[in-house]
């Protein structure tokens, strides 16, 4: 019998990718240009008081932005094109002050939002329910003879009589 696969936590998952957890530290200190980041860390503590889980993510959304748009602006102007807003400027000076994972998420929703519906999805709805049997008709249920109450019983035995 197989076990189910575990999770792993996040102190594991930095220390299998990483090492520990200075260098992830550093790998997200390299997303930390005005390129991408906006600056909300306390100066204090900066990202070495960040939890593991945070950093993680982090890492994993800059580096997508990174790679699939190469800065902020260009995320900005890709989220501005897929709500049909490029000319307003009051809507891209807002997107501005976000920073780069709320601007990433509200990419991905509204990409999600605005794609049209294909014929594949609309197929595979037919085929789950082409796979899914029809409801048989219910069949009606025998009917009870109702509990008589003891004076029903006495009025019952008077009517035969």
């Amino acid at each position: 019998m197989n076990a189910p696969a575990r999770k792993t936590g996040p102190l594991a998952t930095v220390k299998a990718k990483f090492g520990d957890k200075e260098k992830l530290v550093a790998a997200v200190k390299e997303f930390t240009t005005d390129d991408l980041w906006v600056s909300r860390t306390n100066k204090d503590k900066g990202l070495d008081h960040v939890s593991n889980a945070k950093l993680l993510r982090l890492h994993a959304t800059f580096s997508a932005v990174k790679e699939q748009f190469g800065s902020r602006a260009k995320l900005i102007d890709a989220i501005l094109e897929l709500e049909k807003r490029t000319k307003d400027e009051g809507y891209k000076t807002r997107l501005s002050a976000y920073p780069v994972p709320r601007l990433y998420d509200l990419f991905r929703s509204t990409k999600k939002r605005t794609q049209p519906k294909t014929k594949a999805t609309t197929a595979e709805k037919k085929a789950a329910a082409a796979k899914k049997p029809a409801a048989a008709p219910k069949k009606a249920a025998p009917k009870k003879a109702a509990a008589k109450s003891p004076a029903a019983k006495k009025a019952a035995a008077k009517k035969k009589k």
